[in-house]
């Protein structure tokens, strides 16, 4: 009985400390927004490669394309629906949800795109795993890259580094249906859990 107690208490361990490894700071600390009221907040969805064969972005939307023309239900109607809706997601949304996950983490400072407030959250994407959904079952967006607190006005100036490593985490929304809206989930919990982060930093 002591020896089955040990291997649960050792599995879980093992599980929280996996999680944990998805979003580490690896560098400075947030102490610096302590008086702050305002932070800006930018995001990058420039080189990124997609699913385990690491599709660039164009390979990804062309096997995309592909499958939807093949589709009697979808075809040519529904490729450029899906496609205007990818394009949209990555140019305004997924900022959005990022900061609507921040605000949600931490509320004592405003997170807010376009600001010109002296710091910047700026979340460079790499990787991105954009999951599955079917039905009654799904399976969460996963996200690598790296999250950076800069001066706004000196973005040479690195105050604190977050590294991603296929960051899961669920948050549901009205898309998540979709692939883009799996996507927009996984940064709003990335901005949820960072902004918890930098409650604890602050104090």
């Amino acid at each position: 009985m002591k020896k089955l107690f040990l291997m649960l208490i050792m599995s879980v361990t093992m599980i929280v400390n996996a999680q944990d490894q998805k979003l580490t700071i690896t560098a400075g600390n947030f102490i610096t927004l302590k008086d702050q009221t305002e932070v800006n907040v930018e995001l990058k969805f420039d080189n990124v490669t997609l699913m385990k064969e690491n599709y660039t972005e164009t390979q990804y939307l062309e096997n995309r394309k592909r499958d939807l023309l093949a589709n009697p239900k979808r075809g040519e109607a529904g490729w450029q629906k899906w496609n205007d809706e990818w394009q949209k997601y990555k140019d305004e949304y997924y900022v959005d949800y990022f900061v609507k996950g921040l605000n949600k983490g931490y509320k004592n400072i405003v997170f807010k795109k376009g600001s010109s407030a002296k710091y910047t959250l700026l979340l460079d994407t790499k990787w991105v795993y954009p999951g599955w959904h079917g039905g009654m079952v799904g399976m969460t967006a996963e996200i690598t890259g790296t999250v950076k607190l800069i001066e706004t006005d000196n973005p040479s100036k690195v105050l604190a580094v977050i590294e991603l490593n296929k960051f899961d985490k669920y948050v549901n929304n009205k898309e998540f249906v979709m692939e883009y809206g799996r996507i927009a989930a996984a940064y709003e919990a990335i901005g949820k859990y960072i902004g918890k982060d930098i409650k604890k930093g602050v104090k």
